[in-house]
């Protein structure tokens, strides 16, 4: 990949030239004011700030009103288009085969150029961001923030016509439905873009606007709402038809056995849940002991997310196969440690099933391997598969309470899950084997090495380290700029502060889904008593709530609230939700209502958050993080397994003060954190866009 300065000449449409931003010179502005500023012979932060932003404004303005200019022209050509229609279809005549085919060109000509007045719009915004990061980088001083905070709300902003355009969206739609009307001219089929009928979308050149539409307006669709929680975004924009991906280029039943493959991992982690406290303390531990039995497998997971990825680089098959082995392995061991009356070889098995974790493979199969125009379906799919695999888990563990022995081997509800699954993964193995299709591979992008370059420019080691640091990277461009990360540290190092946050919260919001779901079966059984039939069917309808929730919020909050906005709303409510489940004492008998009311308010603020946590992190974070072993699926997995482990150890330790005090010394520690994501939310509030 070529570097952005060289991709926009490369990019810019004929004729336009003078109205893109000049990203040249404002980089050479970069160099300057990063020279003046370590040789102190530039005046104070302020005086920099203000000349650095007036000249962003000028580049915006002349970006603005030149979009502004091509939207009226676009306008007017299919308010002139109209009327010729409406004149047509008044006539005794009407509108004849001839006169349609004459519309139907004349308006795809109108999308072309709308299509080429998106991507000029991209170009621009994708190097505003650029230009942005540079400074704050090379300059050392935090401009980003204040700019956005004080152009996006004024107002009269015209950054907003850039990020947010106003407009374009009613061209589309006036398109939309006048293509769809005349390519069914001859059956007399009247669309409307209201009624959202899937004729409209079917013409290629619509498609393609309304995906470049999507990525400038950050539409949320519940769709895209869903696509974008498995951070599988990719760096292009889509192109007209003839450069999209053909279908056949993948295979269905791979990315399907993939799917299958999330599900039954998420039904392996929760199906023990219910009953994780009864079968520690039939081995003679204690019943609080159900969090190392549950977190032992997150624990793993650390691991495994990463060797698994990393072998994902060389093939998909191989890891898929390991993990159902494994799994297979780790699940029978579980299920013995009864009969061995062993807590160690059930934990031993809980850590096998962890290592066989492949979800980060799961995530980069979609991102690599299915095509474009099917991605978003199949990231959605990969959220719902990993709702359902939730809910299901406890259910099926609902459903076990029998008890009796064959064979030597006694089959209970404690260990019926273990070889229910080792069952279900055995011949899950055996589909894989003989209908996964394993995809081409391409050798993974290396660092290369400049150090002979530096050696070279022997007057380059006096120079500022910040201009050095900006010449590099622009001669570098080419291959550092857009390989991806090649270790966990230099992916955290390519994170900004306000994705430090946004992993922050999803660390937050997974510790304290952990918290209530692992520990219910033991809180639920010390005050109300219930048997493991009621804990599982609870847990499930806890699990069952998870897409409606996202369907709510990606169908109707995302297009009336900013993400940031929802961001805060979520934290605040999980929050409340903590508060509303502690244990007050004399004050307030703690009564199943309450538990219920503040578990249902915790858990569904915490899916909110998720949902609108990783949509949003999924459009900010670097585009070097899409790609590679160390992707921002791989760290958003890495943030919510620590997560899940810290949970799960919480619970243990502080099991050791009893039962009766369980609970609120749980939900402490979640507060404590909820708090804390609050407070890095504010802070870097302005900086999430």
């Amino acid at each position: 990949m070529v570097g952005f300065g060289k991709k926009l000449r490369q990019r810019r449409i004929h004729g336009w030239e003078e109205y893109y931003i000049s990203y040249k010179m404002m980089k050479e502005k970069v160099k300057e004011f990063a020279s003046h500023v370590q040789s102190d012979r530039r005046g104070n932060r302020k005086q920099v700030l203000r000349e650095f932003s007036v000249m962003l404004d000028h580049q915006v303005e002349k970006i603005v009103l030149f979009l502004l200019m091509q939207q009226g022209q676009l306008a007017s050509r299919l308010s002139q288009l109209a009327d010729v229609r409406e004149a047509a279809e008044d006539s005794e005549q009407g509108i004849g085969a001839t006169q349609t085919a004459a519309l139907q060109q004349a308006y795809e000509s109108v999308g072309k150029d709308l299509l080429k007045l998106l991507q000029f719009v991209d170009m621009n915004a994708t190097g505003l961001r650029k230009i942005l990061k540079k400074f704050d980088k090379h300059v050392g001083y935090r401009l980003t923030d204040e700019y956005v905070a004080s152009r996006s709300n004024h107002p009269y902003s015209q950054l907003q016509h850039i990020f947010r355009h106003v407009g374009i969206g009613a061209m589309v739609g006036t398109l939309s439905h006048n293509l769809a009307e005349l390519q069914n001219h001859e059956e007399h089929i009247v669309t409307s873009v209201y009624e959202q009928s899937s004729r409209i979308w079917q013409d290629p050149l619509i498609e393609s606007i309304r995906k470049a539409e999507d990525r400038l307006t950050n539409s949320t669709n519940f769709l895209r709402f869903l696509g974008n929680q498995a951070l599988n975004e990719r760096d292009d924009l889509p192109q007209l038809s003839e450069a999209e991906i053909e279908a056949d280029q993948y295979h269905f039943m791979s990315l399907f056995l993939n799917l299958l493959n999330t599900f039954f991992y998420m039904v392996n982690t929760y199906i023990v849940v219910p009953t994780a406290d009864k079968y520690a303390a039939s081995l003679g531990a204690a019943p609080t002991m159900c969090g190392a039995i549950i977190g032992a497998m997150a624990v793993a997971q650390l691991v495994s997310s990463v060797y698994l990825s990393a072998w994902s680089n060389r093939s998909y098959l191989g890891p898929l196969i390991f993990s159902a082995v494994i799994l297979c392995i780790g699940n029978v061991f579980y299920a013995i440690a009864y009969d061995f009356n062993s807590i160690s070889i059930l934990l031993l098995g809980r850590l096998l099933c962890g290592f066989g974790s492949a979800r980060a493979v799961n995530r980069r199969y979609i991102s690599d391997c299915v095509p474009a125009k099917f991605t978003l379906q199949a990231s959605a799919a990969f959220v719902s598969a990993s709702a359902l695999g939730m809910a299901t888990g406890p259910a099926l563990a609902g459903l076990l309470e029998v008890h009796t022995s064959q064979f030597g081997i006694t089959l209970n509800a404690n260990t019926l899950p273990g070889w229910i699954m080792a069952g279900g993964w055995f011949l899950f193995l055996l589909w894989l084997w003989l209908g996964f299709k394993e995809p081409s591979h391409h050798d993974p992008i290396t660092p290369s090495s400049h150090s002979s370059d530096i050696n070279r420019g022997g007057n380059e080691w006096f120079k500022p380290l910040a201009i050095y640091s900006l010449d590099r990277e622009d001669s570098l461009s080419d291959q550092e700029q857009s390989q991806a990360a090649t270790s966990i540290s230099e992916a955290y190092g390519l994170l900004t502060p306000s994705v430090k946050v946004q992993l922050f919260i999803y660390f937050m919001l997974k510790f304290a889904m952990e918290i209530l779901v692992s520990e219910s079966s033991v809180v639920t059984a010390h005050y109300f008593q219930w048997s493991i039939h009621s804990v599982a069917m609870f847990l499930a309808l806890l699990g069952l709530t998870v897409l409606p929730v996202n369907w709510v919020i990606g169908s109707y909050a995302s297009n009336i609230f900013q993400d940031r906005q929802l961001l805060v709303a979520a934290e605040i409510l999980t929050c409340l939700g903590v508060l509303v489940s502690f244990d007050y004492g004399l004050m307030m008998p703690y009564s199943v209502t309450q538990y219920i009311s503040g578990a249902l308010l915790m858990f569904i603020s915490a899916e909110v958050l998720e949902g609108v946590n990783l949509s949003l992190l999924s459009k900010v974070m670097s585009s070097r993080l899409a790609r590679g072993t160390y992707n921002g699926g791989l760290l958003s997995t890495e943030a919510g397994t620590v997560a899940r482990v810290v949970a799960d150890g919480t619970i243990t330790l502080t099991g050791y003060f009893g039962e009766s005090k369980l609970l609120n010394l749980t939900m402490l520690p979640t507060l404590v954190i909820g708090l804390l994501s609050i407070a890095g939310t504010l802070v870097t509030y302005n900086s999430m866009f």
